[in-house]
């Protein structure tokens, strides 16, 4: 059985189909087709109620939070730089919450790019709202930087070498949240990747591997919700199997 990811998606409010113009819960290809690549089933996430975020991840063997625009700057306390975009403050409500069912229930987590800086937001942390050189000048289109892993992390087993990765960004970690890890810089300094410690599954990327043909990032996330979708189906059955402290359904040995 192929392990259930689901990918947080975009709201937009006008977009054209054919002949219409209609609201639409959008997510670009290369998210799901890198999740199917990987061994995965790709499941949409379009913002919904944040009260409906922990059964909905309950009911998935994997998350991915998605790029997008910038996270609101009140979210970590901060003032609104001229050159942050404007907020989607459905997405930050419905994917804050879907990053803290995932880290309360241990469900394997993948954020990429607005994703990255969102968990670092959930988890306390604060972001720099511009820098410059992490996009392509040519609108529409991804630039491409070498990315350096930190030895002896997730991420720094996954890909060893300095790899060069597709990106578009303009805003990063500033201050850690709690807990996480830096786990590959930029050559000027920028933080390219953060992790939680193992055993928690949890790992942020400030690149698009959805854009690349590369897929030791994704195939993580697969291989991790892969192995707790089967243990949480070996625990469902052995609970079946054992009701109220009894053996095989048959009555407990005095």
């Amino acid at each position: 059985m192929k392990p259930l990811i689901g990918i947080s998606t975009y709201l937009e409010e006008s977009t054209a189909w054919g002949v219409w113009e209609l609201p639409a819960a959008l997510l670009p290809a290369g998210y799901p087709r890198l999740v199917q690549r990987s061994g995965g089933t790709a499941v949409m996430l379009p913002p919904d109620d944040p009260e409906a975020a922990a059964s909905v991840v309950a009911r998935l063997d994997g998350v991915v939070i998605a790029g997008g625009p910038d996270v609101q700057p009140v979210r970590y306390g901060a003032e609104t730089d001229p050159r942050t975009g404007p907020p989607a403050l459905e997405r930050d409500a419905w994917e804050l919450a879907l990053i803290e069912a995932a880290l309360a229930s241990g469900t394997p987590l993948l954020g990429i790019c607005r994703g990255m800086q969102l968990l670092n937001v959930a988890l306390g942390g604060t972001l720099v709202q511009h820098v410059d050189g992490h996009s392509s000048p040519v609108v529409g289109s991804f630039g491409s930087h070498a990315v350096k892993p930190v030895p002896f992390t997730r991420y720094g087993e996954l890909v060893p070498e300095e790899f060069a990765v597709p990106t578009h960004h303009h805003q990063t970690v500033d201050r850690l949240g709690a807990g996480l890890t830096v786990s590959a810089f930029a050559a000027d300094g920028t933080v390219e990747a953060v992790e939680l410690p193992d055993p928690r599954p949890v790992l942020g990327v400030q690149w698009h591997p959805e854009m690349g043909e590369d897929t030791r990032v994704m195939s993580w996330l697969v291989r991790a919700a892969s192995d707790r979708g089967a243990a949480v189906r070996a625990a469902s059955l052995q609970a079946a199997s054992e009701p109220d402290g009894r053996v095989g359904g048959g009555a407990a040995r005095q």
